[in-house]
């Protein structure tokens, strides 16, 4: 028994603090059966929730400690719709949106496990397409700020001046996650409907043996996007 367990695929392990080493240096044993591309994102996104959490600590620390009144979320995100001044209105349906667009994924990954193509690619293009909604609203959110209510980066003529900094700095952050996630899912999509996924062709993310494990690491990173979002809307919007 002790052989086998120092045996793995016929590559026998040396023991010691030396083995160990030599097992974490290269992915031959560490990430053994692990496509490459989702060992990558993995890191990748862990990385990135050190840079949003440095960011919403950020926050919280320049909101409780500015002298300055902050400017009122439900206020400065308000619409007026047919003669009424809604709340956060827009940010409501933005959320939606984005929370709809991780269940498409969802779904998508699962009709990739399937290998069932046409699903798995409608699927994706319904995820691009509200992603892509997403970020027109808040391309909209951004023009609102910028040319009714004179916000700045710089400056706030509603209250505390962090209060633009801080807006544009978190939400352009995640806004550039989404939109490299929904040009990724175009991508993604059109391999799919290629057939590329299915001839287990080598390429973007898929390894050397290709396959549909790229639908597994997309889904990854837009549930990632769609996660932070829902600490923003709570910290940002609705604090």
């Amino acid at each position: 028994m002790t052989n086998e367990a120092a045996t793995v695929a016929g590559d026998s392990l040396e023991p010691g603090v030396k083995g160990l080493v030599a097992d974490w240096s290269s992915d031959q044993r560490a990430f053994k059966k692990v496509p490459w591309g989702k060992s990558m994102m993995w890191i990748f996104l862990l990385s990135d929730t050190f840079i949003f959490s440095c960011f919403l600590i950020s926050y919280m620390t320049v909101r409780m400690s500015t002298t300055v009144p902050w400017p009122n979320s439900s206020e400065v995100f308000a619409l007026t719709i047919a003669g009424h001044h809604i709340p956060l209105i827009l940010i409501a349906i933005m959320t939606f949106i984005l929370i709809s667009s991780s269940g498409t994924m969802a779904m998508a990954v699962m009709f990739g496990y399937r290998k069932k193509r046409i699903a798995t690619g409608v699927l994706l293009l319904a995820t691009a397409l509200l992603g892509a909604s997403f970020v027109g609203m808040q391309a909209f959110e951004w023009t609102k700020l910028i040319v009714e209510e004179g916000v700045r980066p710089w400056g706030n003529p509603m209250g505390a001046p962090q209060f633009g900094a801080a807006f544009f700095m978190i939400t352009g952050f995640h806004g550039l996650h989404v939109s490299i996630g929904v040009l990724f899912l175009f991508i993604t999509a059109a391999k799919v409907f290629r057939g590329t996924l299915d001839e287990r062709r080598p390429g973007l993310f898929t390894g050397r043996r290709g396959g549909y494990e790229v639908v597994e690491i997309m889904g990854l990173y837009w549930h990632f996007v769609d996660l932070v979002w829902v600490f923003i809307f709570a910290f940002f919007y609705l604090w």
